[in-house]
């Protein structure tokens, strides 16, 4: 035996079907050469739906009241008031065999949407549809962060990547030149720094030294605004503008 109760309302026809959603939250995401991973999250809200029947009048001897017959308007004012309350409530479920308890389900949950039909094929009694979300308490946190006045602030120090120069003045009068130079997608170009999964400078990748490849890509908002490829066209990353030198 099955049942059902809304908010200690014990429902007076045990649904036929009851149908838990478990929802996913993990996320997938790939990575520069090791290819797609799977972030682990905690579980969604879970969903869950059936359909109760309420009779109008008394005349279903297999139909369970907690205080006697209540008429179907009786359950819909209910219905109706844990919607329009805005607050959670309990959602139980109990599984009894021979007057044993198998399991139960009790849940914090809120009233989603709910429909109501009246269907000449079942009788007396007015059909509801409910769909129910659970719901998790949640709070704010106050933390008071103490500094102790007797160790030393920690020292950030910024480094700033740049490609590799020479000090010959053959060298120094090549690289004023090529700088004037303005870098366009199907140029050729020599690349020293580190390659990165995005133009803003995310998911930093393998270093590349006097590699000469090709610019596909121009996002001039990034921090990183070349993409570079090989001299066939394979993807290679998102470099710093002070990384390329047009060829």
């Amino acid at each position: 035996m099955y049942k059902f109760y809304l908010d200690k309302t014990l429902m007076p026809i045990t649904p036929s079907k009851l149908q838990t959603s478990i929802k996913n939250k993990n996320k997938t995401i790939t990575l520069i050469n090791e290819g797609e991973i799977n972030i682990l999250k905690t579980a969604g809200l879970t969903e869950i739906s059936f359909e109760v029947l309420l009779p109008m009048i008394n005349n279903y001897p297999f139909a369970v009241y907690q205080n006697g017959f209540q008429s179907a308007g009786y359950f819909l004012e209910k219905i109706e008031n844990l919607k329009t309350s805005k607050q959670p409530f309990q959602f139980i479920v109990s599984r009894i065999y021979e007057k044993k308890l198998l399991f139960s389900t009790n849940m914090k949950v809120s009233l989603e949407d709910y429909e109501i039909v009246e269907d000449a094929n079942e009788g007396d009694c007015i059909k509801v549809s409910i769909n129910l979300k659970q719901y998790r308490d949640y709070g704010t946190k106050t933390v008071d962060i103490k500094l102790d006045p007797y160790k030393p602030k920690p020292i950030i120090k910024v480094t700033t990547e740049r490609p590799t120069t020479t000090t010959s003045s053959t060298s120094k009068t090549s690289s004023a030149s090529q700088a004037a130079k303005t870098v366009t997608k199907g140029c050729t170009v020599i690349a020293n720094g580190y390659l990165f999964r995005d133009s803003y400078g995310n998911g930093r990748g393998q270093y590349r030294s006097n590699y000469k490849g090709k610019i596909n890509f121009i996002n001039t908002k990034g921090s990183h605004p070349y993409h570079l490829t090989d001299m066939n066209g394979g993807w290679q990353g998102w470099m710093l503008a002070s990384a390329i030198r047009v060829v």
